[in-house]
């Protein structure tokens, strides 16, 4: 084990991407706000929002000084944003009980909105050096193989591969935190779900999943659709309430969309969404507290 610590971590020490939160004397909250944004989302669409979000936000309290509505516009298309709200939660939270210093123990950061085991872990020892043992789907995956010889990891993480997690984890604190990270890159980089680069793993002659013969996995993995889904409708709609100051008559969302002539109206109408999916839509995304519905239209939340 000692020496799959050693290559991997060395591995990371010369292929690393260079990434801004990642960067010697980021704070807490830079750390904490790549989390949030790298949930399901990859690296390239969220490093220039990250990077515009710490150009105005550098602080939770200058996030927290801000309406909701603020956060979800500057979120704009990177998905998910519950997120977002989430996110202002958590620094209006942090700024009225932590005195506008993101906690640094796991236990502190999970009373946070938003934050569950693996942000909370990945926050504090990305950020604080602390010593945690974080698992996310590229670290499943290089497990999976690399220990199991599995081609995936099971669809749904498992109490064995935390625990698993824990038992291959260096001893001394600086290593294992370097090896939380190093890992997780292996998997985003070499150790792939579609296409591993195997020849380049600096760890291939320890691989249980090339010695076993790269057995296939053992399920197919669904991907998330995405076309034609309320999720994408959902998302139609957002754009077009981050475009407009003014609220919008709901009846607009629910009318001829082919006679609208912004251009965020004519994108939602060329979803062709059945009405029921538009108003489904927008009843799941007042039940989420991402819009309002009032006497003036729909809006984002104040």
């Amino acid at each position: 084990m000692q020496e799959i610590h050693r290559q991997i971590n060395d591995w990371y020490s010369a292929n690393a991407r260079d990434l801004p939160w990642r960067r010697p004397g980021v704070t807490g909250w830079a750390v904490m706000v790549s989390e949030f944004m790298l949930q399901q989302t990859p690296v390239v669409r969220v490093q220039p929002v990250w990077e515009e979000w710490m150009r105005r936000w550098p602080r939770p309290q200058d996030l927290a000084a801000e309406p909701l509505s603020e956060a979800l516009k500057a979120w704009g298309r990177l998905g998910y944003p519950r997120r977002a709200m989430r996110l202002h939660a958590a620094a209006i939270e942090i700024t009225t009980e932590y005195n506008g210093i993101v906690p640094e123990t796991e236990e502190r950061l999970r009373t946070l909105p938003g934050v569950g085991e693996y942000t909370a872990a990945a926050i504090a020892c990305f950020a604080y050096g602390q010593r945690t043992v974080v698992v996310d789907t590229n670290i499943r995956r290089v497990h999976a193989r690399l220990f199991g010889a599995m081609a995936l990891p099971e669809p749904n993480p498992r109490a064995s591969e935390f625990a698993r997690a824990r038992q291959v984890q260096p001893e001394d604190t600086e290593t294992a935190n370097r090896w939380n990270i190093s890992v997780m890159e292996l998997g985003a980089l070499i150790c792939t779900a579609r296409s591993p680069q195997c020849e380049a793993c600096p760890v291939f002659e320890h691989c249980a999943w090339i010695k076993a013969g790269q057995p296939a996995p053992h399920y197919v993995p669904k991907g998330q659709a995405w076309k034609g889904t309320d999720r994408q409708v959902r998302g139609a709609i957002m754009a077009v309430l981050r475009e407009h100051e003014e609220p919008v008559r709901r009846e607009t969302f629910l009318a001829d969309l082919a006679r609208q002539e912004h251009a965020k109206f004519v994108a939602l109408g060329k979803l062709e969404a059945p009405l029921e999916q538009r108003e489904r839509a927008l009843a799941g995304l007042l039940r989420d507290g991402l819009t309002i519905d009032d006497a003036a239209g729909v809006r984002l939340p104040s």
